[in-house]
């Protein structure tokens, strides 16, 4: 394995790395478990890549999110996505003032900085769209007029794997633009009690002080960027999303039966970008295969489409990735 020498921005970083143990501590103080989960928001927070949620309901995904928000200082707005929701009641419309005899702006709920995107595929592809417009674009038109979203901007959809009735699923090129698809599972026993003890306490309300702030923030997105990932790992991250496309060229010629089509180029920059984050995280300033392993799933489990011969078979695409990185060697 490489050997690498301290850095400087190892000594800039040991304060931040603190408070981001920090931020873990603080939000258990209200959420029992899903330390997973908090560490997949982060990366999307410190890397500006969005994530979809999924999992059965009252697993404390709105709580979590809730809370990181005021531990780090930031706005936080819940939109319950229903069939009759319109785009207008996403981004802002324009009013009329009768005073003024004018018309004015008002904004959406958009405008936040930690925006939590409930039951997306509740709603019609018309305010999916704007959504998605606002994710990628970081700005809304409203009338004649273009604002900037606030900075940090990070969306949070969520979707119910359980009830699928009357929902609008989200097309596979929208779904790429998340960075990252996370499975929120049920709480173990441990948790699970420790859970009913605190939330059976009627009096049980916490105050989670603040750790970071939105300059901290952009401060730890600027070392992210110099985390060092080397030419070999570089080559690995290559090497795993052209076996999602070619899995017959590594070996995997049972998967091939079952890959529709591989991942976008959009998953090679993300998966280079959360294995940094990663990298930052752990302390240190440069990127290791495992980093790489460890959000892989994340990343390709909705980039990686299977075909009706898959789900014949009972295969999920969790299964084809744990191949392809059992595969995959990691490039010298």
């Amino acid at each position: 394995m490489e050997q690498h020498d301290e850095s400087p921005i190892v000594e800039q970083q040991e304060d931040f790395h603190i408070k981001i143990n920090q931020v873990f501590e603080e939000v258990g103080k209200v959420v029992v478990g899903q330390k997973n989960l908090l560490n997949r928001l982060l990366i999307g927070l410190f890397t500006q890549g969005h994530v979809l949620l999924e999992g059965v309901p009252g697993l404390a995904k709105t709580l979590t999110i809730n809370t990181l928000s005021d531990v780090l200082d930031l706005d936080f707005q819940r939109i319950q996505f229903t069939p009759d929701l319109l785009p207008a009641d996403l981004i802002g419309t324009m009013i009329y003032n009768q005073q003024k005899s004018v018309f004015e702006v008002k904004k959406g709920p958009i405008f936040s900085n930690i925006i939590l995107a409930d039951e997306i595929n509740r709603s019609p592809a018309k305010v999916q769209a704007a959504l998605l417009e606002s994710m990628q674009e970081k700005q809304v038109t409203i009338g004649q007029e273009t604002f900037k979203l606030d900075r940090p901007f990070l969306v949070l959809a969520t979707q119910n794997p359980v009830d699928q009735e009357g929902t609008y699923p989200l097309p596979e090129a929208q779904v790429d633009r998340f960075m990252m698809k996370v499975f929120v599972d049920y709480p173990t026993k441990e948790e699970e009690r420790e859970v009913m003890r605190r939330m059976s306490n009627l009096s049980f309300d916490v105050k989670v002080d603040t750790i970071l702030h939105k300059e901290d923030i952009f401060k730890i997105r600027d070392h992210i960027n110099q985390v060092n990932v080397s030419q070999s790992i570089e080559n690995y991250i290559v090497d795993l999303i052209f076996a999602t496309r070619y899995p017959k060229e590594v070996g995997l010629k049972e998967a091939s039966r079952y890959i529709q089509f591989g991942a976008s180029p959009r998953a090679t920059i993300n998966l280079n970008l959360a294995a940094k984050a990663m990298a930052y995280m752990d302390g240190r300033d440069y990127v290791l295969p495992e980093d790489i392993k460890d959000v892989a799933p994340d990343i390709l489990n909705h980039r990686i489409m299977l075909n009706y011969e898959a789900e014949a078979d009972e295969i999920n695409t969790l299964d084809i990735i744990d191949q392809i990185l059992k595969q995959v060697p990691v490039s010298k």
